[in-house]
C-alpha cells in the first residue's frame, strides 16, 4: 500500500505541553514497560497506582494532544534482513529542503535532519532484503536526484545501544550520570518466516488505546491473544523484536534539543570505552562507525535534552566517563527535523520507489 510522505517540518511537533506528575511517571512507563500481555493497559495501571479507565484516558489524551507519536512494536532492522545505515550528506546550504523532500520519498528513510556541519543532511536509510538497488544503488540515485555534491556512508560497525527512552521525571543530573555498562548489540539477519512476516504487518503502527490492545492483530491474523503473544516472546528472544513502547514527540514531551556528540576514539580503546559512554543515562544511541580522511570520529552517541544545555551536560557526562575531551569531540545539534517516523517492514513502498525512481 502506497504511504503518504510525512510533511516537512522545522520542529519537532512544535511547543512543549505542560504535564503533571502523574503524565510524567506514566510516559515512563509506556516508553519501558507497555508489556507483552493480555491487558497491557492494567499493568501500567498496577505499575502507576491509578486506575486503568485513568491510565487509558491520559494515554489517548496524549496521543491526541502529540505528546505521544505513538504506541508501537519496535523491530529490528537487521535481523528482519534490512540493510541500513546512517548517511551524511553536503547539499545546497541555502535551500537543504529541496534535497530533503527528494531524500524524504523513500520509504527506507526513517530520520532526516539538518544540523550544524558543512556535511548539513544527516538521514537514516533501511532498503529491504529483496532491493533490486540495495543501499548503495538507492544511494547513487539519491545522490543524483537530490544533487548533493557528496556523501558520506557510516553504517553501523558495533551497536553499543539504541533505546529511546526519554526520563520524564528526574533532572539532569540523572541523565548526565553513567549506570552499568551495556554489553554491545549484536545486528544480523536471523531466521524467521511466512508466520513473522504476518504477525509484523498485522502489527506493525500505531496501536489502539483499548484494554486489548493486542486483540486487532490477533483477529487479522486469526490467532487467540495469547498465540500472538507467545510468539512475539519469542521473537523477543530471536531478536527481531525489542519491545513494544510509546514513541514520543521529543518537543512537545518538553526535550527540545538533541546533540548528535562524536567522538575520536582510537581503534584499539572502542570495546572498552564504547559501552560505557553508552551507559550514560541521557544517551539513547551509541554507534560505532567508520572513518574518513575528513571525518574522524568513531563512535558516535545521540544526547537527548530539555534545552542544549542539558544535552551538553549528557555529552560531558559521557567525556568524564571516558576521558575525551577538546579536539577529542564533536557535537552537532539538528535545527530542523524533515523527517521522522518507524520504518514499515515487507510493504511494497520499497519496490515502487525503486521502479519509479530508477526503473528497475
Amino acid at each position: 500500500m502506497n504511504r503518504a510522505t510525512p510533511k516537512l517540518r522545522s520542529r519537532e511537533g512544535g511547543a512543549a505541553i505542560a504535564l503533571d506528575e502523574t503524565d510524567k511517571a506514566l510516559l515512563n512507563l509506556l516508553q519501558s514497560k507497555f508489556l507483552l500481555d493480555p491487558n497491557p493497559f492494567a499493568r501500567i495501571a498496577s505499575e502507576a497506582g491509578i486506575d486503568e479507565s485513568d491510565v487509558m484516558d491520559r494515554t489517548q489524551r496524549l496521543l491526541d494532544e502529540r505528546i505521544i507519536r505513538e504506541i508501537t512494536p519496535i523491530f529490528d532492522t537487521a535481523a528482519l534482513g534490512y540493510s541500513s545505515m546512517l548517511v551524511a550528506a553536503k547539499v545546497d546550504p541555502e535551500h537543504p529542503h529541496r534535497a530533503a523532500e527528494v531524500i524524504n520519498s523513500h520509504p527506507g528513510v526513517s530520520h532526516n535532519y539538518l544540523r550544524n556541519h558543512e556535511f548539513n543532511l544527516w538521514f537514516t536509510l533501511a532498503t529491504a532484503p529483496d532491493s533490486k538497488l540495495g543501499v548503495d544503488g538507492t544511494l547513487d540515485v539519491l545522490k543524483e536526484r537530490s544533487g548533493a555534491e557528496s556523501i558520506r556512508q557510516l553504517p553501523t560497525v558495533t551497536m553499543f545501544k539504541i533505546n529511546m527512552n526519554l526520563e520524564m521525571e528526574k533532572g539532569t543530573d540523572a541523565l548526565a550520570a553513567p549506570v552499568e555498562a551495556i554489553t554491545p548489540l549484536a545486528r544480523e539477519a536471523v531466521p524467521f518466516d511466512d508466520f513473522d512476516i504476518a504477525l509484523i504487518r498485522a502489527l506493525q503502527g500505531p496501536m489502539e488505546v483499548r484494554p486489548d490492545a493486542y486483540a486487532p492483530a490477533a483477529k487479522e491474523l486469526g490467532v487467540s491473544v495469547e498465540r500472538l503473544l507467545d510468539h512475539c516472546r519469542g521473537m523477543i528472544d530471536r531478536k527481531i523484536l525489542r519491545r513494544v513502547a510509546a514513541i514520543l514527540f521529543h518537543r512537545r514531551a518538553g526535550f527540545s534539543a538533541n546533540g548528535m556528540g562524536v567522538w575520536k576514539v582510537p581503534a584499539e580503546q572502542i570495546a572498552d570505552l564504547g559501552p560505557r559512554m553508552a551507559a550514560v543515562r541521557g544517551i539513547s544511541h551509541c554507534y560505532e562507525r567508520p572513518t574518513y580522511a575528513d571525518w574522524p570520529y568513531s563512535i558516535f552517541t545521540m544526547a537527548h535534552g530539555r534545552s542544549k544545555e542539558e544535552c551538553d551536560a549528557v555529552l560531558d557526562g559521557v567525556a568524564g566517563v571516558c576521558g575525551l575531551e577538546g579536539d577529542d569531540r564533536s557535537t552537532l545539534y539538528s535545527s530542523t527535523e524533515y523527517k521522522k517516523v518507524r520504518l514499515r517492514y515487507f510493504t511494497p513502498d520499497y519496490a515502487e520507489w525503486e521502479a519509479s525512481n530508477a526503473g528497475v
